[in-house]
């Protein structure tokens, strides 16, 4: 297939519509490089680790020579165990674990600093179109799953005030015996889980505003007239960490994800979808195989039902002929009908 005669984001949505189809949306970074290349490229956070003091670190990035903040954290996890096993030197493992907790560290500084000052840096329109395309599947009883750490997203659908835009979290009254006796209430911080089964849209390797507390897993939010990233930059101050799913390879992310309550809700939902899926701007490399793990899982759940209880196929926005050709290489590894279309087509930010 030429990628001059694929179909646009329009004609499939379009298809997916005659069909009475439930969809679902998956993005990843390339939604957030739509917005502004410059703010989210692996090139733009990759400047932040340049002004590391972490030698070992400056060095690693010069020896592999990538931008690639997944391939550089999955050689850390690949030299700490062949250091492990040949090394007689303890201080060895110990840099390279350090350098490996820098670069995590690094990633979480380089989102949160590179962000937009706040919400209404986005600019109205951009804002407005944003929420349309996302409405095209939380208004259709379809989910939105996102493997972004920013808060584009989020901050889109908190200020258009979506509807259907359900992430879990909700206060709880924490004092409800006073107020039978007249005190005045008492609520929590937004505590993911009060709404899970309403559940409309999923941070798959979580994201900056949300904050595994190791009971708790709370959404920081504006408050006391501070902005947000005010608010999250707070918490990072007091060694507090957003959850963000850093590991390198497939299978390390996958045991990130099974080892967080919210991270693998998340991710079950996904492996239970049914309908069709639509793809932007994630390309499926070799570390995302997790995902394409979920994908199948849901093709497969249609034996216990029928046809109507399973994920039926999977619309993949690819930009380039570079993409084209990845996608159609590993087309063999999903278990469900593949199609494919022009990503550039697709308007989210304008």
């Amino acid at each position: 297939m030429k990628f001059e005669n694929l179909k646009t984001y329009d004609q499939i949505v379009s298809e997916l519509k005659s069909k009475n189809r439930q969809k679902h949306l998956l993005f990843g970074n390339g939604f957030s490089m739509a917005y502004d290349p410059n703010i989210f490229s692996y090139n733009a956070l990759s400047n932040f680790i340049d002004k590391t003091n972490n030698d070992l670190l400056k060095k690693l990035f010069d020896i592999v020579n990538t931008k690639n903040f997944e391939l550089i954290m999955q050689q850390l996890d690949n030299f700490i165990e062949i250091a492990k096993v040949f090394s007689t030197d303890s201080s060895l493992v110990l840099k390279l674990t350090e350098a490996s907790d820098t670069l995590k560290n690094s990633l979480i500084e380089a989102v949160k600093e590179l962000h937009p000052e706040h919400v209404f840096s986005i600019a109205e329109e951009k804002s407005v179109q944003c929420f349309n395309f996302l409405s095209e599947y939380l208004s259709n009883n379809g989910f939105v799953f996102s493997t972004n750490y920013d808060l584009l997203p989020y901050w889109v659908l908190m200020r258009n005030e979506a509807q259907y835009s359900i992430d879990g979290f909700g206060r709880e009254l924490e004092n409800p015996d006073e107020i039978i006796i007249g005190e005045d209430a008492d609520w929590s911080e937004l505590r993911w889980g009060k709404y899970k089964e309403m559940q409309t849209v999923y941070y798959l390797h979580g994201a900056l505003p949300i904050f595994d507390t190791g009971i708790d897993v709370i959404k920081e939010v504006y408050g006391s007239g501070h902005l947000l990233l005010e608010n999250i930059n707070g918490r990072m101050a007091k060694k507090q960490y957003p959850i963000f799913v850093t590991a390198g390879n497939a299978k390390e992310k996958l045991n990130h994800i099974m080892h967080n309550k919210y991270l693998s809700f998340c991710y079950e939902r996904l492996c239970d979808i049914k309908g069709s899926l639509v793809t932007f701007g994630f390309n499926f490399s070799e570390n995302d195989s997790h995902i394409i793990e979920a994908i199948n899982k849901a093709a497969h759940q249609g034996k216990r039902g029928g046809e109507h209880d399973k994920l039926l196929s999977i619309y993949i926005g690819v930009f380039s002929e570079a993409d084209l050709a990845h996608i159609e290489q590993i087309h063999g590894k999903f278990k469900c009908k593949v199609n494919l279309y022009n990503a550039q087509t697709a308007r989210i930010w304008h």
